[in-house]
């Protein structure tokens, strides 16, 4: 029986593998990434599900020679792309934003940052399968966020951009486990399945 159940475990595991694989071939995100005026490279990526269910994949970039760890809540330009397979209402993107934003940062810091989290959060629409969002980073140029390659949303608040990417890069967001993956030193592009 013991081995059966291993024999399970090990077949099941193989084919979740091969699922985060063409996943992540179905995201199809770039290598490099141009952005205004400086090539970015992909660092990590990942392949985020929530109860089995596979909900979006996420690539970080940076600047060549800036780890992820480094550019992550410093001045180095840096973009998070997410690229979603399923659709979402916009309301529940909104509401696990605030569970994470919530959870990260004292009260008094989100009503001063509220206005310009709701301008960023008015520019959301309902997710469809394939859509694909993107935050963009620098100290010069702000946030801005692109969806489907159009930006809809740009701030130079350096202190609203450390928040919202912290949603997914900092302690206490989203998933812990995506965030490790997208901040480990960079392997050879290879990943493993996040489960929440």
């Amino acid at each position: 029986m013991h081995r059966l159940i291993c024999l399970i475990l090990l077949l099941s595991s193989t084919h979740l593998l091969a699922n985060e694989r063409e996943r992540l071939a179905e995201a199809a995100f770039s290598p490099s990434q141009q952005v205004a005026d400086s090539r970015l490279q992909r660092q990590n990526q990942a392949v985020f599900n929530y109860l089995w269910v596979d909900v979006y994949a996420a690539a970080l970039y940076t600047e060549p020679g800036i780890s992820p760890r480094q550019a992550v809540g410093h001045e180095y330009r840096q973009r998070l792309e997410l690229y979603y397979f399923r659709a979402i209402n916009r309301k529940d993107v909104i509401k696990a934003a605030w569970v994470a934003l919530k959870r990260q940062h004292p009260a008094a810091q989100l009503a001063r940052l509220r206005p310009e989290i709701d301008a960023l959060h008015a520019t959301f629409a309902d997710i469809q399968a394939g859509d694909r969002y993107a935050l963009d980073y620098s100290s010069t140029a702000g946030l801005s966020l692109l969806i489907n390659g159009r930006q809809v949303f740009n701030s130079r608040n350096a202190e609203l951009a450390q928040a919202y990417l912290g949603i997914w890069l900092a302690s206490d967001g989203l998933s812990a486990d995506l965030r490790e993956q997208l901040l480990s030193a960079p392997p050879n592009q290879a990943t493993r399945p996040l489960n929440q």
